[in-house]
C-alpha cells in the first residue's frame, strides 16, 4: 500500500514485557511494591515460557513478566543492547519523596533522590536487577517539552 505522506497515529504505551528468572518472586515484588494487579497470565509451551501480566490500576500501566525454560539466569545488565532502564513518572516532589519511604520501608537499595535542573530522580533495581526509576520532571522542563511540541507540530 503506498504512503499517504502522513504518519498514522499511536494512542499509548500498549505494555512492557521482562523476562525474569524466577516468575513468582517477580510477580510478588512488583505487585507488592507497586500495587500492580494481576491480569492473565499463562504457558506457553510452543515457545517455551510462562507469563503473567499485571496493572497499576492509576496510570493503567501493563507489564508482562516471563519466565524463559531457556532462562541461564544471568542477572539483567544494561550495557548489553536492550532495555537499559525503565522509568516511571511522578506528579510532585512529595511523591517522590513518597516513594522514597516506601523503598525505604521494604529495604530495597537505591540511589537516593538526585536533583537535577530538570527532573528529581530515584533509582532501584528489581531482584532480576533491570534498573528502575521514579522521576518527577518539574514544570520547568513540561514546559520545554510543549514548545518542542508546538515547534514541531508548526513544521
Amino acid at each position: 500500500m503506498p504512503s499517504s505522506g502522513t504518519k498514522p497515529a499511536i494512542t499509548g504505551f500498549s505494555h512492557v514485557d521482562l523476562s525474569v528468572t524466577d516468575l513468582a518472586a517477580s510477580v510478588a515484588w512488583y505487585s507488592e511494591l507497586l500495587g500492580m494487579i494481576r491480569l492473565f497470565g499463562g504457558r506457553n509451551d510452543d515457545l517455551g515460557y510462562d507469563v503473567t501480566y499485571l496493572m497499576e490500576p492509576g496510570s493503567g500501566i501493563v507489564m508482562g513478566f516471563e519466565q524463559h525454560d531457556a532462562n541461564d539466569g544471568t542477572p539483567f545488565d544494561e550495557r548489553r543492547i536492550g532495555l537499559d532502564h525503565l522509568s516511571f513518572n511522578v506528579g510532585s516532589r512529595d511523591e517522590l519523596d513518597g516513594w522514597l519511604a516506601r523503598l525505604d520501608e521494604r529495604d530495597i537499595p537505591h540511589s537516593g533522590i538526585t536533583e537535577e535542573p530538570m527532573w528529581d530522580v530515584l533509582v532501584f533495581r528489581d531482584p532480576d536487577n533491570v534498573q528502575l526509576e521514579f522521576i518527577y520532571v518539574k514544570p520547568e522542563a513540561m514546559e520545554q517539552i510543549g514548545v518542542a511540541i508546538a515547534t514541531d507540530a508548526s513544521t
